[in-house]
């Protein structure tokens, strides 16, 4: 008698790609040509042509290092793209150079002085590219011999052949080497470079004189040319480390783990001034080159008086990195003090800064953000429902009408539909209301709330222009 069992496989998923998607991660780049001319559309970016030629235009400077120390203010209406302009320069940028982001409202909640987190901040986007000549053996493995101990034997013993294209050599090898060559599994036919220092072994690939050793293989696997002329060679190692990295070793017992553990704390002047002049020998004698990042403080407005007489000072220095600030305030009180200026940042401030302004988006422009927007959350959305969402984004504000995306996503998911209709739109919109019909009701309703400050004066001057109206 046979019995069968139902064996149930469960699902599992890969959660290494999971990506969370943010306000700003369809952002790709300024979406700018050659000829630092904005694209209608490109790289997630849409309209602002003006403030997209102008970032690209710094972002050249930046390139070339001309820059170093000068600051840009980005200024404009809340929800006009002042972030996404620098989210669009720091991926334009590339992985080198060293990108800092921070809102200003950050320092007064750090357990630090002020000024510390503003220099911490500014170090982070400081990059130093740090080289250094290393000797390495590279070559094709032609044979790999690992000899077993005897009974009651220690260690095992090995010869390892490499090959170039005009050279082969025959290597002892010791425990940690076998170890490292199993652990790797390399085998005949596989490149590898070894580094004499360190004893570090890296794959660099299967030889293409073995590419018909295997009909199936992996997506991963990778050929290249077999190495030509010596075996052992010199390298010039490039690494790039920020200053703020260099700073948190040198000052921590545990070393470079603290850098993992996150809670830096302060750091002593003296290590810093130490660094510097280490920093500055190295470049002397060529080891070493800073690379001046970009600190990229949102709500600029939110620093107060001591903040900015600091950063007076910080641009002044010669490894400052180039400061890019953004705010939506006017003209507005400068915190700290009782006096009014330009989008509250202090006149002797201001005369340092590039400023790029940034104009409201068209109905065109909205429509085409949305559709991106539809496209990176996911999300099926009929024509008349698009026309919609534009028409509310444009009267209300485009952030309003983004959130309603996945609202209105999710009331379709319930009545099964297969993609979000006008009607899933108008149920959202009912359910949450922006801020000029919030401030309605709050009209409409004031003596029930707390705290009503609204004198009968004010209360007069509001019916009186209703009836205007």
């Amino acid at each position: 008698m046979t019995t069968t069992t139902d064996v149930k496989v469960s699902e599992v998923k890969d959660l290494t790609r999971v990506e969370r998607i943010g306000a700003h991660s369809h952002i790709r780049g300024l979406g700018l040509d050659d000829a630092f001319e904005a694209r209608n559309v490109s790289q997630g970016m849409v309209g602002q042509k003006a403030a997209r030629r102008a970032a690209g235009v710094i972002l050249e400077l930046i390139r070339q290092g001309k820059i170093a120390g000068r600051a840009v203010l980005l200024a404009g209406q809340p929800g006009t793209g002042k972030t996404a302009i620098a989210m669009g320069m720091a991926k334009a940028l590339g992985e080198e150079t060293p990108f800092a982001m921070m809102a200003g409202s950050e320092i007064f909640s750090l357990e630090m002085s002020k000024t510390e987190a503003l220099t911490q901040a500014f170090r982070k986007a400081i990059g130093v590219r740090i080289k250094e000549e290393t000797e390495m053996i590279e070559g094709e493995v032609v044979e790999v011999e690992v000899d077993k101990p005897a009974a009651g034997g220690v260690s095992k013993t090995g010869k390892l052949t490499l090959k170039t294209t005009e050279m082969e050599t025959v290597f002892d090898l010791g425990q940690k080497m076998i170890e490292s060559l199993v652990k790797q599994k390399i085998q005949h036919g596989d490149v590898i470079a070894i580094d004499k220092a360190s004893g570090k072994i890296t794959k660099l690939g299967r030889s293409f004189a073995r590419s018909k050793d295997f009909d199936a293989m992996g997506p991963a696997t990778k050929f290249v040319q077999c190495p030509d002329g010596e075996l052992q060679k010199k390298k010039e190692l490039v690494h790039v480390v920020t200053l703020h990295e260099i700073d948190v070793i040198n000052s921590r017992s545990q070393g470079f783990l603290a850098l993992f553990s996150g809670d830096t704390g302060e750091i002593r002047s003296e290590v810093r001034e130490q660094i510097d002049g280490k920093v500055a020998a190295w470049r002397e004698e060529g080891k070493a080159e800073i690379v001046p990042g970009v600190l990229f403080i949102d709500e600029v407005h939110m620093l107060d008086i001591e903040c900015f007489s600091w950063l007076n000072r910080a641009l002044e220095n010669e490894n400052a990195p180039i400061l890019v600030v953004a705010t939506n305030r006017g003209i507005t009180r400068i915190r700290g003090t009782n006096y009014k200026s330009p989008h509250g940042i202090p006149i002797d401030l201001l005369d340092r800064l590039l400023i790029i302004s940034t104009s409201p988006y068209t109905e065109q422009e909205i429509r085409k953000i949305l559709d991106i927007r539809c496209e990176e959350e996911d999300v099926e959305m009929s024509e008349d429902a698009r026309d919609l969402l534009t028409k509310i984004g444009h009267e209300t504000s485009l952030r309003y009408a983004i959130h309603l995306i996945n609202a209105a996503a999710l009331a379709c998911q319930k009545r099964k539909g297969k993609e979000v209709e006008m009607e899933d739109i108008g149920r959202v919109y009912s359910l949450f209301v922006d801020v000029k019909r919030s401030t309605q009701f709050l009209m409409e309703y004031q003596e029930q709330f707390m705290f009503n400050e609204m004198s009968p004066d004010d209360e007069m001057e509001e019916d009186s222009a209703q009836h205007t109206e």
